[in-house]
């Protein structure tokens, strides 16, 4: 993909990001998952369909992520929904939008209602994993991680054949950026689509994330046999065909 480019946001950090159509009146904006990047098949999937269908397109590389500068170690929700915010707003300026959030980028979209309520005109979450630093992780580690994060500041978490580096500061950081108790009374379309066999987050975080939007038109679309990530053809086409749902509800 020949469309990525750099965003100085900072003295020090330069964010990687992806955009096509920039005087489109719509813009889809992707949030990508946790250690993740803007090089996979969902970002790729989402930057032909706005070819396609004539809309602006912008997917954010946080930092520490990918090609973005910065250290993984040193980066948290925080910091990463402020990096958002500024991209959004440096890149797409006062157009409207519509979030698609991968895993924790659904977290992270969720975060950006407070900066961009009147701009975002519908939300999409694909295998969401909001406070899945707290739900997920921190409950599920047996005493003897917990005791050696908070010694050493750090733990090596095996999964598969990855390896992420969890810090306490992420850690302590999620608790301060809870979501799931807010209430959104924004009238848009939000849909959430989740893999049935989707072993890294249970399908109830997306049930979770529809409780709390009172007045949107709300969907959930489990997708059968589908893993985390989603990203082969089949569930592609699928993510797709909902997203039409959301765009055109905007004409």
């Amino acid at each position: 993909m020949s469309n990525f480019k750099f965003l100085k946001i900072s003295k020090f950090k330069r964010l990687r990001y992806l955009s096509i159509n920039q005087n489109a009146n719509l813009y889809l904006v992707f949030l990508h998952g946790f250690m993740s990047d803007i090089e996979g098949d969902k970002p790729n999937n989402f930057l032909k369909y706005c070819k396609k269908r004539k809309l602006g397109f912008l997917a954010i590389e946080y930092s520490g992520h990918g090609k973005s500068s910065g250290k993984f170690t040193k980066g948290n929700i925080s910091k990463w929904t402020e990096e958002v915010r500024i991209s959004i707003k440096k890149i797409i300026k006062n157009k409207n939008f519509i979030l698609i959030g991968s895993s924790m980028g659904s977290w992270l979209s969720l975060k950006q209602f407070k900066y961009f309520n009147n701009q975002i005109k519908g939300f999409m979450g694909i295998g969401s994993a909001p406070e899945f630093l707290e739900r997920l992780m921190w409950k599920k580690f047996s005493k003897k991680i917990k005791k050696e994060i908070i010694k050493k500041k750090i733990y090596q978490l095996k999964h598969g054949e990855y390896e992420y580096p969890i810090t306490y500061q992420l850690i302590k950081d999620g608790r301060k950026n809870k979501v799931l108790n807010k209430k959104y009374k924004i009238k848009i379309p939000v849909t959430m689509v989740h893999g049935s066999k989707d072993e890294v987050v249970p399908v109830i975080y997306s049930r979770k994330i529809l409780k709390i939007f009172n007045n949107a038109k709300k969907k959930i679309l489990v997708i059968k046999n589908g893993d985390h990530s989603l990203s082969n053809k089949v569930s592609l086409k699928k993510i797709n065909k909902e997203l039409d749902k959301i765009v055109f509800h905007q004409n």
